[in-house]
């Protein structure tokens, strides 16, 4: 199951925004579509993430002025996989990309600079067990 490849398994009608969106807008599309993050994509090439998580605390917490787009927020060094990675290298960047900070619950999925999918923890677990 580990040896199967990324691309067998991940979401590849990413649900994405652009990076001059509302912060606002960008967060009911992510409650809408009831999904974790969003890439942020520009001329078909991944630019940023931004998480429910993350936008949700902030706008409790009322951090951002009206206006905010999602550019002045989204996390710029994104960890990206290749769809030819296998499920176990997937395992891997999610345990080890950010440490101290728990698992990353999604990778986009990048191909010759495109994004081409997404993959979850979900859709690990899914498989694996």
């Amino acid at each position: 199951m580990l040896t199967k490849k990324v691309s067998q398994i991940m979401t590849s009608d990413v649900i994405t925004t652009t990076p001059e969106i509302d912060v606002v807008y960008a967060f009911e599309k992510l409650m809408e579509f009831k999904i974790s993050s969003l890439p942020v994509v520009e001329d078909d090439k991944l630019v940023g993430i931004i998480t429910a998580t993350d936008v949700g605390h902030n706008l409790i917490l009322d951090k951002y002025e009206l206006g905010t787009n999602v550019e002045e927020i989204m996390i710029k060094d994104v960890v990206t996989i290749s769809p030819e990675d296998t499920l176990e290298t997937a395992i891997n960047v999610m345990k080890d990309a950010n440490p101290g900070s728990g698992i990353l619950n999604q990778l986009p999925v990048i191909e010759d600079g495109k994004l081409v999918g997404i993959i979850s923890d979900g859709d690990i677990i899914q498989e694996v067990f």
